[in-house]
């Protein structure tokens, strides 16, 4: 078979069980044809001619690559993990906000739980720094948690904060608020079970 040489391509094998088509190669690592022939061109991948102009890459370089993807993946998801995020719940009940530490805490969940005791305090520890997730009342001292959320709402700083809201109004008095449609309410005496779900949800929705 005669090969020929294509700039950032090195080495040169007729044998079938040591390289891939760009089809092949492509498919094992999971990228398009395309990205194929760019990482042959930049030198990621190795590879030569044949005479009729088709690429063939070599296998060792394929499976370098693909090793390497992985673990630059497992890096990436471990790092993800040790990611803790701030979780800031907001109740003018001292005692509610203490089950709501003593609740949080116990979940194998990595967050920092953050208290305040109205929507003026809560407004001052989300200025300190960003929480992921806010968790509200609505019927507080001072500043309400309606007041509060549009607020928040207004400041395109957070407005994709994710908010839950626990409240004891009824469902109907809480739609005539006028609330945001993305906003999940949840019932007061609160089911922590629903709102570790809704924590949850909000984690993974980024």
């Amino acid at each position: 078979m005669t090969q020929q040489s294509h700039p950032g391509i090195t080495g040169s094998n007729d044998d079938a069980t040591e390289y891939y088509s760009t089809k092949e190669a492509a498919a094992i690592l999971g990228v398009a044809h395309r990205t194929v022939q760019l990482w042959v061109e930049s030198g990621v991948l190795q590879a030569w001619k044949t005479a009729g102009g088709h690429r063939r890459i070599v296998k060792a370089s394929v499976e370098r690559l693909v090793l390497e993807r992985r673990q630059a993946r497992a890096v990436s998801a471990s790092a993800a993990a040790q990611v803790r995020h701030r979780v800031l719940v907001v109740d003018d009940e001292p005692a509610m906000l203490q089950r709501y530490e003593l609740e949080l805490s116990g979940w194998d969940m990595q967050i920092d739980i953050v208290k305040a005791r109205d929507g003026f305090d809560a407004l001052l520890e989300i200025g300190r720094e960003r929480p992921r997730i806010l968790v509200t009342d609505l019927q507080m001292q001072g500043m309400d948690g309606v007041r509060m959320i549009q607020k928040l709402r207004a400041n395109p700083d957070y407005a994709g904060m994710q908010v839950i809201v626990v409240s004891g109004l009824e469902r109907s008095t809480i739609s005539s608020m006028s609330l945001p449609a993305d906003i999940r309410v949840l019932p007061k005496p609160l089911p922590f079970e629903q709102l570790r779900s809704a924590i949850g949800s909000a984690l993974q929705a980024g």
